[in-house]
């Protein structure tokens, strides 16, 4: 076994350095097939007649008016004028480029750019088994953790406003999420899995909501079927916990039933139905009770750390007001080696600024300087803002919150959003903590923790280019048909003269019998 995979690095090495090498020579060799190429066309131009054939074409360009040069660079005009509305358009709407997308994903394959990766799902298995597990880095879209309640919590906005708070995007994440979570191994479904696979892929709500009660009546301990339910159909915290607390029994059920041999699904099952129901006690002021629930959960699945239940333990510490305990949380997942959030980056800056906001002075701390506690506060600011600088405009009320998304981005908006929605009002129950963040943040960071703006593609501006270009010609050649005549004559004159000079040493350089022979043949 151990010669085995041994020799399997080997032979990927060999393969990764072979696909390199080739895509690293595809240019030169394109180039030598190139120069071959014209070498072809200059030897073969006798039998060819591309003498006679650029005469001619000299001389039906000579015969042409100006009216012609005004019309093709009118056209040419015209034409790149309606790629880039589209370009533009495109880019608007999907923030990519239509031809980069198509290059990128029809050439690129081509030239051996593409490489090799590996997707895993955002829930890993839970049994304690060493499993291959992929690096932090490469995870870019995580479930947020504290994602609300979407049939008593979202749909309240759907009622008012008629709009949908969510993106068919995020959806579909968290319909994936639920059908690697819930379901497990599609080799080992029951027929009531496999109408809950389709109920998580179903876009209508009313249409998830009877595939779980025809979930149920296959099977009334279908467990998953009362998530979605919980998760969907319910319209208040209350429904929404009685639902869980009926899911949790007829997991545990299900567990008795098969002789406690339980499996990754059943296990992320129940771990998925514990965490919501802590967040329901959460949501209806049991908050010890959820913490402890909390606490119970990591403490029994301690290799959850993907999950991120630590952050929904540190914001219901947070409104106990037991900073102590935030701060012990804080000191086992404030690691280096672990993730960083920034809920995590911002309740380490919130407990060392509630420490000396209370009587921090802008005015004061300029006379005497900064004391070591304030410079403490100050460098734990400078970190979080560091690690994701939209927080402070969404606390310090400079946007408008909105409902946070199921999934979000580390670092980016979607991230400020879900934090700020939720530790907002712990911010403000620490009397000169946003004193202390808005005067660190706008005196440092005011300019840095701008969100960049994203580039425009470099087909949009040279489109734009070619367009502008070429409307400039159509008009100089119909105002100037007799300069501009002269002056293309001498651009490409110009142009062709490497050419030229290259032909004349290359028949100076071989004999004429060798061109002779040559064309013979």
């Amino acid at each position: 076994m151990e010669d085995g995979t041994s020799s399997n690095p080997q032979s990927i090495g060999f393969t990764e350095k072979l696909k390199s090498w080739l895509s690293w020579s595809w240019t030169y060799i394109c180039a030598v097939w190139f120069a071959m190429v014209l070498t072809m066309i200059y030897v073969l131009r006798s039998p060819l007649k591309l003498q006679d054939t650029l005469t001619s074409a000299s001389v039906f360009l000579n015969t042409l008016t100006p009216k012609f040069y005004v019309a093709l660079t009118g056209t040419s005009s015209l034409i790149s004028g309606l790629i880039l509305i589209f370009e533009w358009w495109y880019f608007r709407k999907y923030g990519t480029s239509f031809i980069e997308q198509v290059s990128v994903s029809h050439l690129r394959p081509l030239l051996g750019g593409v490489e090799s990766s590996t997707t895993t799902g955002l829930f890993s298995s839970v049994n304690g088994e060493a499993e291959p597990r992929p690096s932090v880095s490469e995870c870019k879209v995580w479930r947020n953790p504290l994602n609300l309640f979407r049939g008593a919590e979202y749909s309240r906005y759907t009622w008012v406003t008629g709009k949908e708070p969510l993106t068919y995007y995020d959806m579909n994440l968290s319909a994936q999420d639920h059908q690697t979570f819930f379901t497990g191994d599609t080799q080992q479904l029951k027929t009531e899995d496999t109408v809950m696979q389709k109920a998580w892929r179903e876009r209508n709500p009313q249409a998830r909501i009877r595939a779980a009660y025809q979930a149920i009546e296959m099977n009334h301990e279908c467990a998953a079927a009362y998530v979605l339910l919980a998760e969907e159909e319910a319209t208040t915290i209350t429904e929404a916990e009685r639902l869980f607390k009926q899911a949790l029994r007829s997991g545990k059920r299900e567990q008795r039933v098969q002789d406690q041999i339980t499996t990754g699904k059943d296990i992320n099952l129940l771990v998925y139905i514990k965490r919501r129901l802590a967040m329901c006690a959460r949501k209806l002021g049991r908050i010890k009770e959820a913490v402890k629930m909390m606490r119970d959960l990591m403490k029994e699945f301690p290799l959850l750390g993907m999950l991120n239940i630590h952050e929904n333990l540190l914001e219901a510490l947070l409104e106990l007001q037991a900073y102590a305990d935030v701060q012990a949380v804080l000191a086992k997942y404030d690691d280096i080696s672990l993730p960083k959030s920034a809920t995590i980056c911002y309740t380490s800056a919130l407990l060392k600024a509630r420490a000396v906001s209370e009587k921090f002075s802008p005015e004061a701390a300029s006379r005497r300087g900064l004391s070591t506690a304030e410079m403490n506060a100050v460098e734990a600011i400078h970190r979080a803002v560091e690690f994701n600088p939209h927080v402070p405009k969404y606390l310090l009320e400079m946007k408008s919150l909105i409902l946070p998304p199921e999934h979000i981005l580390k670092r980016g908006d979607s991230e400020a959003v879900a934090y700020a929605f939720f530790h907002l009002q712990h911010w403000k129950r620490a009397e000169g903590a946003l004193n202390l963040l808005h005067c660190t943040w706008e005196g440092t960071f005011h300019e840095v923790s701008v969100y960049p703006k994203k580039e425009l593609p470099f087909f949009i501006l040279f489109t734009a280019g070619l367009c502008s270009f070429t409307a400039m010609l159509a008009m100089l050649t119909h105002q100037f048909p007799e300069l501009m005549g002269v002056f293309a004559k001498a651009f490409f004159s110009t142009l062709f003269a490497p050419l030229g000079f290259f032909a004349d040493k290359m028949e100076s350089f071989m004999p004429s019998s060798f061109w002779h022979q040559l064309t013979r043949i």
